[in-house]
């Protein structure tokens, strides 16, 4: 048998045979695990802190210490998926996530924790984009991807309301570590799956090699920025512990610009960014989740720490967000971007989490479930319709060798702007309660000064939504949105996009 036969044998026999439901019921699984993995932690916050004996200031960096690394390694992971793989980078992001999952499980202090938690962030950065550009790729452009993502959303905010009701019946049952050792068999099980229905793909840009300057420029630039901002809380804006990381990763952005102008097959080609919608998604993208993250983290400290609710019933009380933002997507991307575009929608998806979290500045300190409920509602109504079209907008127009690359994008944009939001607004909130607890003339109870601290961060939540909204019609209100693949054609992409594949060098057809 020649050469040739063999390498044909070779050929089908490591074919895979694309299964577009079964990759999408994949790629959901994957989404599900990680919404839901932060949708329990954000529960079992008070938990932890009891158990570990954490203080107020130090409880954040069970959060932060994922963004550093979730947020620091996106635009690495989503472009390594281009280079290597994405089937690989998928399995591999998805094996260290269990097997962090495991270390945060048997933690026993809180650096343990941490670091562990740092950990599952850098598992959950090589599956994020490699996953969602896996499904992207899946796809054609159009109605078909559109409606994918649809029930992508909706999968991944059922896991946020999956993760409030498990986070409390694990934190106030078996106990807080079981958060995280719930998700070993469900990771290592959608490994075998990965490895059974996924084609590897992908690889086309593997030969140009790795831009490792822009890479680590990249990753320790986002990763300062968000260590940054988080020492703010503690420390304030003008504090060198705040300062000094954020001007170095001032420096580092500027240094890694300069990298990707020089270098030959660059992490980030710079050109991509002339796509406006690829452009417009990552700030929009930064903006929703800047808006919308520090809510849960709000929510949870005002239902355990001022009306004293119990993480199971706190975890049950976040259902109306949880089932509303679910709805809303689904209809967000089988409909609503198909019919109105991706600029209307968003401007209707950010005005109801505008008005959402607005509601919260006139919290009582003798409320009840009665004054969230309307916040939860609007702003799950908000997330939902919104994430649909950042997503479609982050992708119209991009080939199948930069699905990565914009994956990893709109990710980061995601990502960083969550973990700057919350890090910026409890900074608002904390200093708030600070000023009042220690400048007042009149006695001032401890729940009535966080609750005070909570309004003003509401303020500045939805200053952030409106924002959103404006620069949504200004950004993306003449950028069409595809409704459809051309006939004959396997992706819509190779036939609607006025550019070549973004190389770095030549760029117009």
């Amino acid at each position: 048998m020649g050469r040739g036969s063999e390498g044909t044998l070779r050929a089908v026999r490591s074919e895979t045979v694309v299964r577009p439901g079964r990759i999408l019921a994949l790629v959901c699984a994957a989404a599900f695990m990680g919404v839901l993995d932060l949708a329990i932690v954000n529960v079992a916050l008070p938990s932890i802190q009891r158990d570990l004996a954490v203080g107020q200031g130090s409880l954040q960096w069970v959060v932060i210490a994922y963004g550093l690394t979730f947020g620091g390694f996106l635009l690495l992971g989503g472009r390594l998926a281009d280079l290597v793989g994405r089937r690989r980078v998928f399995v591999t992001g998805l094996t260290v996530f269990a097997l962090a999952s495991l270390a945060c499980g048997l933690a026993s202090t809180l650096t343990w924790l941490v670091a562990a938690r740092g950990l599952q962030g850098l598992g959950a950065a090589l599956t994020a984009p490699s996953g969602l550009s896996i499904l992207t790729t899946t796809f054609p452009e159009g109605a078909a991807r559109n409606r994918a993502l649809g029930v992508w959303g909706a999968v991944a905010g059922s896991g946020a309301t999956a993760g409030v009701i498990a986070g409390g019946l694990l934190a106030s049952g078996p106990g807080w570590p079981w958060i995280f050792l719930i998700n070993v068999p469900i990771g290592l099980g959608l490994v075998v799956v990965a490895l059974a229905i996924v084609p590897e793909g992908g690889r086309g840009a593997a030969r140009q090699g790795l831009d490792a300057a822009g890479a680590v420029t990249a990753t320790a630039g986002l990763a300062l920025l968000v260590y940054g901002v988080s020492r703010t809380i503690d420390h304030g804006w003008l504090d060198p512990a705040a300062t000094i990381p954020l001007v170095a990763s001032a420096a580092l952005a500027v240094a890694f610009v300069m990298i990707e102008l020089r270098s030959p097959s660059p992490l980030v080609p710079l050109a991509i960014f002339r796509r406006r919608s690829l452009a417009a998604a990552n700030v929009l993208a930064a903006l929703l989740f800047g808006s919308f993250a520090p809510l849960s983290f709000l929510a949870t400290l005002y239902m355990q720490q001022v009306l004293g609710y119990s993480p199971l019933r706190a975890g049950i009380s976040f259902l109306a967000m949880s089932l509303s933002s679910l709805v809303a997507s689904a209809v967000a991307g089988a409909r609503l971007v198909g019919r109105f575009g991706a600029a209307r929608t968003l401007v209707a998806g950010f005005s109801l989490l505008a008005l959402g979290v607005s509601s919260l500045s006139r919290l009582p300190v003798d409320g009840s479930y009665q004054d969230l409920l309307p916040t939860f509602l609007l702003a799950g109504l908000g997330l939902g319709t919104c994430v649909v079209p950042v997503q479609v907008a982050a992708f119209t127009g991009v080939g199948q060798r930069q699905a990565g690359l914009a994956s990893g994008l709109v990710s980061t944009a995601q990502q960083v702007g969550g973990a700057v939001g919350v890090a910026v607004i409890a900074t608002v909130a904390a200093a708030r309660t600070s000023s009042l607890l220690a400048g007042a003339t009149l006695p001032v109870s401890v729940p009535a000064a966080l609750v005070e601290g909570f309004r003003w961060a509401a303020v500045a939540e939805a200053a952030i939504a409106a924002t959103g909204a404006l620069l949504a019609l200004f950004l993306l209100s003449r950028v069409p949105t595809p409704l459809a693949a051309p006939r004959g054609s396997g992706s819509a992409t190779d036939q609607r996009t006025p550019w070549t594949e973004f190389d770095g060098r030549s760029h117009a057809r």
